[in-house]
């Protein structure tokens, strides 16, 4: 038999992350050869626009604006998607893999809610489906939690998953800067978007957390079933009210398996200052994942950019070209073998930092206090911040309750006529 010396590519998209692939495959052309055995070569790359610069020296016969000149060439062997989007590209994706065509994507949005279909299309064809960098960029966690760890029971995994809304964070910590003014710089400086919703109301993230939740607990999880909180609430006060405890305020992304079903969310996290992720600051990224055989480990690095996300994209190219000259194309498929139930997000447990405007007068604690302690709900601190007039700052953290029972307290203690307004309610892990 023929061994196969050359293993083609398609690349989709030419943009930042395109072009960092692009980069790789051609700057380490020799080094990559003698890993794997064989030669890559990209034949064709899908663009949008044929005379667009794009700051990589390209033979302009490789671009194309007609995918079916890669889907249908029969010399292709690996489509690598990273246009982004969703409806169009997955017919794209879809056509593929029916076509035989191992795919490599970078795509988040379209793995995290049609990974059904993609890896159902993926066995039929008798091809891989590749998505390490799907989630946090160049860490190589889906790989990891795969294969590496596959021995082990997981029993969580969190983590900072989402580099715009860290960034953002770690400068309103360190310099004291309100939300606005700090979501102005990150545009500026290219952490976030036009329109930054997706980041800052967390759903950049709970994508991700529902891939890996998948993943961790062999279990089709979808967008649908995270609960999903973002940033635009924490203000200034909050980031000192949380320093001034032991505190660090992060977006986490967390899935945690329980007896009593799967709790997946994405939502601000009071950490302590000496936990490990409290030291992941930027537009880093960092998971930690929980086995019950490894114990805890954590991998951190760089969650976005060119090159940090093209090389989780080449590597999964060079195990897809492997897997074509062994002739075991699909080795490691669809992991959801379980259908565990998901958690009611009322049923999960966590301990809540609130802060409370109340009138300035007494007793207005121990009202506050008897509606907690109604709904089964136990403080463990409170202190009163500065006043303002006849207004007082109340910060209180709770013990570990149910969230059904702490939003019945506080859908109870709005109510009352000494309180003013709830600004602001925090999670709490750690």
């Amino acid at each position: 038999m023929k061994v196969k010396q050359v293993v083609k590519i398609g690349l989709l998209g030419l943009g930042t992350v395109g072009r960092g692939v692009y980069r790789i495959l051609t700057e380490n052309a020799v080094n990559i050869e003698r890993r794997i055995g064989l030669k890559l070569e990209i034949k064709k790359v899908l663009v949008r626009d044929l005379n667009k610069d794009r700051g990589v020296k390209i033979d302009p016969g490789m671009l194309t604006t007609d995918i079916n000149e890669i889907i249908n060439d029969p010399e292709i062997d690996i489509v690598v998607e990273v246009l982004g989007g969703v409806n169009k590209i997955l017919d794209y994706v879809l056509r593929a893999l029916n076509n035989g065509k191992s795919v490599v994507t970078a795509n988040k949005d379209m793995v995290a809610m049609h990974g059904k279909e993609l890896f159902a299309a993926a066995e039929a064809g008798s091809c891989d489906l590749f998505f390490e960098a799907s989630v946090a960029g160049g860490i190589p966690i889906i790989r990891t939690m795969k294969q590496s760890l596959a021995a082990n029971n997981i029993e969580q995994v969190f983590g900072i998953i989402n580099g715009t809304t860290n960034y953002m964070l770690t400068k309103m910590t360190r310099e004291g800067s309100d939300f606005d003014t700090v979501l102005k710089e990150a545009q500026a400086k290219g952490y976030a978007e036009a329109d930054p919703s997706s980041d800052v109301e967390g759903y950049d993230a709970a994508r991700k957390i529902a891939i890996l939740a998948s993943i961790a607990f062999n279990t089709r999880v979808t967008l649908d079933d995270v609960y999903v909180e973002g940033i635009t609430k924490i203000s200034s006060e909050d980031i000192a009210y949380a320093s001034e405890l032991g505190y660090i305020i992060k977006l986490l992304g967390i899935a945690k398996w329980t007896e009593e079903g799967i709790e997946v969310r994405v939502h601000p996290t009071l950490i302590p200052r000496e936990h490990p992720l409290a030291s992941v600051n930027d537009a880093f990224n960092a998971v930690f994942v929980r086995g019950d055989a490894v114990g805890d480990t954590m991998f951190y690095g760089q969650g976005a950019g060119e090159l940090p996300t093209a090389s989780a994209v080449v590597a999964d190219i060079m195990d897809a070209a492997r897997d074509l000259v062994r002739n075991v194309p699909g080795i490691i498929g669809c992991t959801c073998y379980d259908n565990k139930p998901i958690k009611p997000m009322g049923e999960t447990k966590s301990r809540f930092y609130v802060r409370a405007l109340v009138s300035d007068k007494p007793g207005v604690l121990a009202s506050i206090a008897l509606v907690f302690g109604n709904k089964n709900v136990s403080l463990a601190s409170v202190i009163q911040k500065d006043e303002e007039g006849s207004t007082a700052e109340l910060v209180l953290i709770t013990h570990e309750t149910k969230e059904e029972n702490l939003q019945d307290a506080l859908a109870d203690i709005r109510q009352l006529s000494c309180v003013k307004d709830i600004p602001n309610v925090i999670r709490v892990e750690g």
